[in-house]
């Protein structure tokens, strides 16, 4: 939200001197911002009946950026004053040259407001945290005798940020982030297996330290142990796939997203570049970037160039229709900004990045979605994976997957692996169920050594001929 006077966190740096510096910068350039942050984080692990970390890290700094077509010069301080500023601009002005460009006009300013502006980690007092730790413990030691461990985790985070563009445009956000996990181990008969269960968003800590709520993650975690319990190899070979609602979504997030986003596209090296206005998904299939969702892990008032977040339509019934966009890659392609300029602190540049990527539901009820499926797996849970933007190939394991034959749920499958790609996996899109979700808030993502908080989520979706990989046959 746009908020005056410009006030880099009680510096002696003021509004005058700071827009004098930045407008050097930027002479002759395309684009530019100085970029202040200030952020505060506390992590709490409780793991094996005791405190195993409590830790805080502070900081604040700025970043100051000047863009002259593919170029851009970035420098970066801890030090907010005139002294390291000046440094910076002679950094970034490396970059412009003499220059030649034209600014561009900047964002409009905006008053939304997606989230509570208030302080998490001073919220809740840290002795109700750790109290809270050792009732998670306990509690979800006492739901089932074969527990043998149980973790944990509260973690909070204050994000102050400030942008300033030359033009004369100053902005502030206070972006808050929350989340807990309990992950709990169990045995039986010599065999061990884990389930882990968490989430929050951009909320304050208090709801999430409720009982309601962590009652319910440690049950969860539990239940998702106990199915491991009873799993047997998962099988080998090309079949079709059902997925679940919800954090299911992070195949669609890494698979297909990261090849939408606008650098790689700009650039030639993603699978889907070139393709506008193409089908590259079965029809019915529309995915969007949503930063403008309430509380959720990805939303943004505005992005870390100052535009506002947008509800981003990507693929519409099939066809691509959109990128996700920040002002270099926009102003390259020709096209407007999309509120996807991200940086994981002071000391990234911006690049374009997810919000909350997610696929809209469809009409069939999920139930006979997975009645549908003659012979595969019906997959629930993911972990890790890997993905080559340049092509779309994936890897991605499961957490909780289950065998399927003539439409009947049958034992869990353990060390099932889903391999294909994205551009072939969108258009073997065969069912959309009507139970569109998003993820409990639990997202981050990777690119370029940049880690962001991110949402995704999808309906239960069937994906016809994946190669999933195991032990059986």
């Amino acid at each position: 939200m746009q908020d005056a006077p410009f006030r880099p966190f009680e510096t002696n740096l003021d509004t005058e001197t700071a827009l004098t510096h930045l407008r050097t910068a930027t002479r002759g350039a395309d684009d530019g911002e100085l970029f202040l942050e200030r952020s505060r984080s506390e992590t709490l692990i409780f793991d094996d009946g005791r405190v195993r970390t409590a830790s805080y890290d502070a900081s604040e700094g700025f970043g100051l950026r000047a863009v002259r077509g593919e170029a851009a010069g970035y420098a970066h301080s801890t030090d907010i004053s005139e002294a390291a500023l000046l440094r910076a601009v002679e950094t970034a002005q490396l970059a412009v040259g003499a220059g030649g460009g034209t600014l561009d006009v900047g964002p409009a300013p905006t008053n939304t407001r997606l989230y509570t502006d208030s302080d998490p980690i001073a919220g809740v007092s840290f002795p109700t945290k750790i109290e809270t730790l050792r009732e998670i413990d306990a509690f979800a030691r006492a739901l089932d005798p074969r527990v043998v461990q149980v973790t944990a985790v509260i973690t909070a985070t204050l994000q102050e940020v400030e942008i300033l563009r030359p033009e004369g445009t100053h902005l502030r956000d206070v972006r808050p982030l929350c989340r807990v996990n309990v992950s709990v181990i169990v045995e039986q008969d010599g065999r061990r297996e884990t389930g882990t269960s968490g989430g929050g968003g951009r909320v304050g800590l208090d709801g999430l330290i409720a009982p309601q709520d962590w009652q319910a993650k440690a049950r969860e975690a539990l239940r998702i142990a106990l199915v491991n319990l009873d799993a047997v190899p998962a099988p080998a070979g090309v079949m079709d796939v059902v997925l679940g609602p919800g954090w299911p979504g992070i195949l669609l997030h890494e698979a297909i997203g990261h090849g939408l986003e606008g650098d790689f596209n700009r650039k030639g090296s993603s699978a889907f570049a070139g393709l506008m206005g193409q089908r590259i998904a079965a029809p019915g299939v529309t995915v969007l970037d949503d930063g403008t969702l309430p509380d959720r892990r990805g939303s943004l008032s505005f992005d870390d160039e100052g535009t506002p977040s947008g509800r981003n339509v990507l693929i519409e019934d099939g066809i691509l229709v959109g990128y996700m966009q920040d002002r270099q890659s926009a102003r390259l392609m020709g096209v407007a900004p999309t509120g996807n300029g991200r940086r994981e602190s002071y000391a990234h540049a911006p690049m374009p990045r997810m919000t909350n990527t997610y696929m809209l539901g469809g009409d069939t009820a999920p139930g006979d979605i997975v009645a549908d499926l003659q012979d595969g797996i019906y997959a629930v849970g993911f972990g890790g994976g890997q993905v080559d933007i340049t092509n779309g190939k994936f890897v991605f394991s499961c957490t909780e997957a289950y065998r399927v034959r003539n439409g009947v749920v049958g034992a869990p499958v353990k060390g099932a692996t889903l391999i294909g790609d994205g551009a072939t996996a969108l258009n073997q899109i065969r069912a959309l169920g009507s139970d569109m979700a998003l993820d409990p808030g639990m997202g981050n993502c990777g690119k370029q050594g940049q880690w962001v908080p991110v949402g995704v989520g999808q309906p239960t979706v069937m994906i016809g001929g994946l190669t999933v990989g195991g032990s059986a046959t």
